[in-house]
């Protein structure tokens, strides 16, 4: 059954644009097109599309309202276009919270200069989102598996069963709560839904939490400035971007740059690099779970929430070499359950909760 997309958006060129890579893929059926949010709304309670590809700003609606109406009145996969800027990160995390399913650069230049992964990278999107609006219908997967991608993403503001891979198994049962323990670092790693994810685990944490937290969140470099500025006001614990220098203290998360790498030594010391074209994942979660073994041994907790993918692992497998502690999000509350079942799947989890017990359990550890 192929996959049904509406595309929205108020420029004819885009609409025209995005519907023909959707379109050239024979399991993408485009639906319909609309150019604002209130055609939107319209065109999704005629079609029922399975994914509606969404602008922001449009006139007579903008896309942040047509999605919350969408939500309300018929619940489908939405995936936002914003820019590569500072707003743009914005208009993106306002989206997601609004409901947004996931979001992607608006680039014309990439449409121009790199068709090929652009295609690539939509249809795949697409494909998954599409996983996840029927899956949580209930109704049979449009499309067999695809390649995971990466990108933030949340889930939308009704519950909703989370997404995973077309060959998962039987997810693993609940652990009991863990035995409270010091540690000199947390370490918090997710992608796909994570930054809802962090954002519910994080304000669960006091003020006077007693260790220092490193987030790695798969994020361009243009957004990971406003979205630590976001948990930060919403937290008691302090939340900002990291910066090459920094010190590890309690109570304080350092949220890893997009597009570098950030690494930790054993003088607690924050050292960001940049990112290595040859790796997938800017930042990489591998990297610093890797330097956080080499740093501080048996002496860290990582966690691996909602993600597409693996990363993670083979980090995990370092500090789980090295005696430290490793939790992994269920499939339950995982929007994607990717990163946090390669962790489980690889018999590396000493727990594996809901993304309500582990806020809860971080701020009960010792």
């Amino acid at each position: 059954m192929a996959v049904k997309v509406l595309v929205v958006d108020d420029s004819g060129f885009f609409r025209r644009r995005v519907a023909e890579i959707l379109g050239g893929d024979p399991q993408i059926q485009v639906v319909g097109t609309a150019c604002n949010g209130q055609e939107a709304i319209d065109q999704t309670l005629a079609l029922h599309p399975d994914v509606i590809t969404m602008d922001y700003e449009m006139p007579v609606m903008d896309g942040i309202t047509a999605v919350k109406q969408i939500m309300q009145r018929c619940p489908t996969a939405v995936l936002m276009f914003s820019s590569l800027t500072y707003e743009g990160a914005r208009v993106s995390l306002d989206a997601l919270d609004a409901g947004a399913a996931d979001y992607l650069p608006k680039n014309f230049e990439d449409i121009s200069r790199n068709p090929d992964k652009v295609r690539q990278l939509l249809c795949e999107r697409v494909h998954v989102l599409a996983r996840t609006n029927r899956r949580s219908l209930g109704l049979s997967s449009p499309s067999p598996a695809v390649a995971p991608v990466h990108s933030p993403a949340v889930p939308r503001a009704e519950p909703r069963q989370p997404v995973a891979p077309a060959r998962n198994t039987a997810a693993p049962a609940a652990s009991p709560a863990p035995r409270r323990k010091s540690y000199r670092l947390v370490t918090i790693g997710t992608s796909t839904g994570g930054p809802v994810a962090l954002q519910k685990v994080l304000t669960q944490l006091p003020a006077s939490f007693p260790a220092p937290l490193l987030l790695v969140q798969h994020m361009p470099a243009a957004f990971t400035k406003a979205f630590a500025e976001r948990l930060d006001k919403l937290c008691r614990i302090s939340v900002r971007e990291a910066q090459d220098g920094d010190a590890l203290r309690p109570g304080l998360a350092l949220l890893a740059p997009g597009g570098k790498q950030m690494m930790v030594d054993s003088r607690g010391m924050v050292r960001i690099l940049p990112g290595d074209e040859r790796l997938n994942y800017k930042p990489c979660v591998d990297i610093t779970f890797g330097s956080a073994a080499k740093a501080f041994q048996d002496k860290v907790l990582a966690v691996v929430l909602t993600g597409m993918g693996a990363d993670g692992r083979e980090g995990a497998r370092m500090l789980k070499q090295a005696g430290s502690s490793i939790w992994a999000q269920d499939e339950a509350s995982s929007v994607i359950y990717g990163m946090p079942m390669a962790i489980a799947r690889a018999g590396l989890a000493d727990g594996v909760y809901s993304l309500d017990d582990i806020g809860r359990y971080l701020a009960e550890i010792g």
